[in-house]
């Protein structure tokens, strides 16, 4: 079965920091992060993951990076993740 992340970085250099995604090879993604191959993230770097989560359904696993992206979701990892 392959499954799909959603992760939550942390940035080490500028904690108060987040980034959210998704991606098939949690690994492969964090070292993009990390060598500045997203636009997004590339200032912020080093990152670390804070929380991953796997989703055996590519469109829950969408679902939930969209809502992390909104006020409600990112109000919800602060509080819980």
């Amino acid at each position: 079965m392959k499954f799909v992340y959603v992760y939550i970085l942390q940035s080490e250099a500028f904690p108060e920091r987040f980034y959210s995604g998704f991606t098939e090879d949690l690994q492969l993604r964090l070292t993009a992060h990390n060598h500045g191959c997203c636009e997004a993230t590339k200032p912020f770097r080093p990152w670390r993951i804070k929380t991953a989560v796997a989703f055996s359904d590519r469109s829950r696993a969408l679902d939930f990076e969209r809502y992390l992206k909104t006020g409600s979701g990112r109000a919800f990892c602060k509080k819980r993740l």
